[in-house]
C-alpha cells in the first residue's frame, strides 16, 4: 500500500515528494538500530521538507544517508533492490523498517513515475530486466562494465519527470562518467523531475542550484558545497597526499 497522504490546505507545487513525516506510530528514537542513527532519529521526531529539484544528501560511510534514502523510496512504492514502481525482484531482505515509520507528503497532480537506483544491487536487477524484457527494449547491460551500464540505464530510465532516488551512483563511475551523470541530473530538474541522491562525492555534490544536507553524528543539516567535510578533506588531501598518507604507511 503507498504511504500517501494528501495535503488538504492549499495546493502545493508539483513535485512528486514535497515532504516526509513520520507516522503516527513510529517508534521514539532510541538504541536499537537504525533509530540510534542520529540523521534517522532526526526525521523520526521532526520530518524532512524536500526541495523540488536536486537534493544530495552527503555523509561519510554509516552516516545514515543510504538508510533514509532507502527509507523514503520504499515508502514511495519503488522495489527495494532498485527498479520502478513496478520491479519485482528480490534477493536477500536487507531493508531497514524505516519505510514502514514513514509518510509522503505529495504534490498534487505529481507524476507517480519513479525509479531507485542503488549501486550495490544493479546485478540482480540487469538479471531481472533481461528475464522480464522491457517493451521499450534494452541494452545488453551484463555485456558492458559497470559504469557504461550505469550511464546506458540512465538514459533508457531517467527519462520523464517523476521522483529518482540514487543511492551512491558515483561507486561506479568514472571523473567523466560522473560529470556525465551530473548532467543527466540537472536535465530532469529542468523537465520537472526530482532526485533525492544519497553521496560521498564532492564532485556530484557540485550541481549548481541542488540542496545539499550534510548527514552526520549531528543528524541533518543544510550546508552549502564549500562548508562540506568530506570536500574540505578532499581538498587538503589533492594539495598534501604525502602529509596524509605518511601516517598511514609509517
Amino acid at each position: 500500500m503507498d504511504a500517501f497522504w494528501e495535503p488538504t490546505s492549499r495546493q502545493r507545487r508539483q513535485q512528486p515528494v514535497v515532504a516526509v513525516r513520520p507516522n503516527d506510530d513510529a517508534p521514539t528514537p532510541g538504541a536499537g538500530w537504525p533509530t540510534n542513527i542520529p540523521a534517522v532519529a532526526q526525521v523520526l521526531r521532526e520530518g524532512i521538507d524536500l526541495d523540488p529539484g536536486v537534493t544530495f544528501l552527503v555523509g561519510e560511510n554509516g552516516s545514515g544517508k543510504s538508510t533514509l534514502v532507502e527509507g523514503i523510496a520504499l515508502a514511495y512504492g519503488l522495489s527495494p533492490e532498485g527498479g520502478s514502481r513496478q520491479a519485482r525482484h528480490t534477493t536477500r531482505a536487507t531493508e531497514s523498517p524505516l519505510s514502514d515509520w514513514l509518510r509522503l507528503q505529495r504534490g498534487v497532480g505529481a507524476n507517480r513515475w519513479g525509479f531507485f537506483l542503488r549501486a550495490e544491487t544493479m546485478h540482480s536487477f540487469y538479471t531481472y530486466l533481461e528475464e522480464n524484457p522491457s517493451p521499450r527494449g534494452d541494452v545488453a547491460f551484463h555485456e558492458m562494465s559497470h559504469g557504461e551500464s550505469f550511464l546506458a540505464l540512465l538514459e533508457s530510465r531517467f527519462d520523464e519527470p517523476g521522483f529518482y532516488c540514487l543511492d551512491e551512483p558515483e561507486a561506479a563511475l568514472s571523473f567523466n562518467s560522473t560529470l556525465a551523470l551530473i548532467a543527466v541530473l540537472r536535465r530532469i530538474a529542468d523537465e520537472g523531475g526530482q532526485v533525492l541522491c544519497a553521496t560521498h562525492s564532492p564532485v556530484l555534490a557540485a550541481l549548481p542550484g541542488a540542496k545539499i544536507l550534510e548527514v552526520g553524528e549531528w543528524g541533518v543539516r543544510p550546508a552549502e558545497w564549500g562548508d562540506l567535510e568530506i570536500v574540505n578533506h578532499w581538498r587538503s588531501f589533492l594539495e598534501h597526499p604525502t602529509r596524509y598518507l605518511r601516517h598511514l604507511l609509517d
